[in-house]
Protein backbone atom coordinates (compact mmCIF):
# COMPACT_ATOMS: atom_id res chain seq x y z
CA UNK A 1 0.00 0.00 0.00
CA UNK A 2 1.32 3.39 -0.89
CA UNK A 3 0.87 6.46 1.29
CA UNK A 4 -0.51 8.30 -1.70
CA UNK A 5 -2.90 11.17 -0.92
CA UNK A 6 -6.50 10.24 -1.62
CA UNK A 7 -8.47 12.84 -3.55
CA UNK A 8 -11.86 11.50 -2.46
CA UNK A 9 -13.38 9.38 0.27
CA UNK A 10 -16.16 6.97 -0.63
CA UNK A 11 -18.88 6.07 1.87
CA UNK A 12 -21.89 3.79 1.69
CA UNK A 13 -25.16 5.33 2.82
CA UNK A 14 -27.26 2.81 4.73
CA UNK A 15 -27.42 -0.58 2.97
CA UNK A 16 -28.40 0.49 -0.54
CA UNK A 17 -25.07 -0.10 -2.26
CA UNK A 18 -24.22 -3.23 -0.26
CA UNK A 19 -27.55 -4.79 -1.31
CA UNK A 20 -26.40 -4.55 -4.93
CA UNK A 21 -22.75 -5.45 -4.25
CA UNK A 22 -23.30 -8.72 -2.36
CA UNK A 23 -25.33 -10.16 -5.25
CA UNK A 24 -22.47 -9.79 -7.75
CA UNK A 25 -20.04 -12.53 -8.74
CA UNK A 26 -16.42 -12.20 -7.56
CA UNK A 27 -15.04 -10.85 -10.86
CA UNK A 28 -17.64 -8.06 -10.84
CA UNK A 29 -16.95 -7.28 -7.16
CA UNK A 30 -13.22 -7.02 -7.92
CA UNK A 31 -13.86 -4.64 -10.83
CA UNK A 32 -16.18 -2.51 -8.66
CA UNK A 33 -13.52 -2.31 -5.92
CA UNK A 34 -10.84 -1.43 -8.49
CA UNK A 35 -13.04 1.34 -9.93
CA UNK A 36 -13.89 2.77 -6.49
CA UNK A 37 -10.19 2.85 -5.58
CA UNK A 38 -9.48 4.66 -8.85
CA UNK A 39 -12.11 7.28 -7.93
CA UNK A 40 -10.41 7.83 -4.59
CA UNK A 41 -6.88 7.93 -5.97
CA UNK A 42 -6.84 10.03 -9.14
CA UNK A 43 -7.52 13.74 -9.22
CA UNK A 44 -9.29 14.00 -12.58
CA UNK A 45 -11.52 10.98 -13.17
CA UNK A 46 -12.26 10.30 -16.86
CA UNK A 47 -15.90 10.13 -17.98
CA UNK A 48 -15.26 6.48 -18.77
CA UNK A 49 -15.57 5.88 -15.01
CA UNK A 50 -17.60 8.79 -13.62
CA UNK A 51 -20.24 10.80 -15.43
CA UNK A 52 -22.79 13.41 -14.34
CA UNK A 53 -26.39 12.38 -15.02
CA UNK A 54 -27.99 15.08 -17.16
CA UNK A 55 -30.92 17.03 -15.73
CA UNK A 56 -30.22 15.99 -12.14
CA UNK A 57 -29.02 18.01 -9.19
CA UNK A 58 -25.57 16.55 -8.66
CA UNK A 59 -26.21 12.87 -9.36
CA UNK A 60 -23.37 10.92 -10.96
CA UNK A 61 -22.97 7.39 -12.23
CA UNK A 62 -19.90 5.28 -11.64
CA UNK A 63 -19.43 3.28 -14.82
CA UNK A 64 -18.16 -0.29 -14.65
CA UNK A 65 -17.70 -2.67 -17.53
CA UNK A 66 -16.58 -6.28 -17.35
CA UNK A 67 -16.57 -7.98 -20.73
CA UNK A 68 -20.00 -7.30 -22.22
CA UNK A 69 -21.59 -6.71 -18.80
CA UNK A 70 -22.20 -3.09 -17.86
CA UNK A 71 -22.93 -1.91 -14.32
CA UNK A 72 -23.81 1.50 -12.90
CA UNK A 73 -23.54 2.75 -9.35
CA UNK A 74 -25.13 6.08 -8.59
CA UNK A 75 -23.43 8.54 -6.27
CA UNK A 76 -23.24 12.19 -5.31
CA UNK A 77 -20.73 14.44 -3.63
CA UNK A 78 -20.99 15.84 -0.12
CA UNK A 79 -18.61 18.48 1.23
CA UNK A 80 -16.52 18.45 -1.93
CA UNK A 81 -14.54 15.24 -1.78
CA UNK A 82 -16.87 12.84 0.01
CA UNK A 83 -18.54 10.46 -2.46
CA UNK A 84 -21.79 8.94 -1.20
CA UNK A 85 -22.82 5.74 -2.98
CA UNK A 86 -26.53 5.10 -3.48
CA UNK A 87 -27.90 2.22 -5.55
CA UNK A 88 -26.35 0.06 -8.26
CA UNK A 89 -27.72 -2.07 -11.08
CA UNK A 90 -26.70 -4.02 -14.16
CA UNK A 91 -27.40 -2.05 -17.30
CA UNK A 92 -29.21 -4.11 -19.92
CA UNK A 93 -30.43 -1.39 -22.28
CA UNK A 94 -28.85 1.62 -24.00
CA UNK A 95 -30.72 4.08 -21.81
CA UNK A 96 -30.42 4.17 -18.01
CA UNK A 97 -33.80 3.13 -16.55
CA UNK A 98 -35.69 6.14 -15.20
CA UNK A 99 -36.77 4.25 -12.06
CA UNK A 100 -33.09 3.64 -11.13
CA UNK A 101 -32.34 7.37 -11.42
CA UNK A 102 -35.47 8.20 -9.39
CA UNK A 103 -34.42 5.70 -6.70
CA UNK A 104 -30.95 7.30 -6.50
CA UNK A 105 -32.47 10.78 -6.25
CA UNK A 106 -34.76 9.62 -3.40
CA UNK A 107 -31.75 8.17 -1.55
CA UNK A 108 -29.84 11.44 -2.09
CA UNK A 109 -32.80 13.42 -0.71
CA UNK A 110 -33.05 11.08 2.29
CA UNK A 111 -29.33 11.56 2.99
CA UNK A 112 -29.58 15.36 2.70
CA UNK A 113 -32.64 15.47 4.98
CA UNK A 114 -30.79 13.44 7.62
CA UNK A 115 -27.75 15.70 7.38
CA UNK A 116 -29.93 18.73 8.12
CA UNK A 117 -31.37 17.16 11.29
CA UNK A 118 -29.75 18.50 14.44
CA UNK A 119 -27.83 15.79 16.29
CA UNK A 120 -29.77 14.23 19.20
CA UNK A 121 -32.84 16.32 18.42
CA UNK A 122 -34.97 13.85 20.35
CA UNK A 123 -37.71 13.74 17.76
CA UNK A 124 -40.73 11.65 18.60
CA UNK A 125 -42.12 9.40 15.91
CA UNK A 126 -45.65 8.13 16.26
Amino acid sequence: MSNQHKHRTIIFYKGYFQEFFVKQRDKVKNKIIWTLELLEDIQKVPETYLKHIENTDGLFEIRIQLGSDIFRIFCFFDRGNLVVLTNGFQKRTQKTPKQEIEKALKIKQEYENERQQPKNAGTVQG
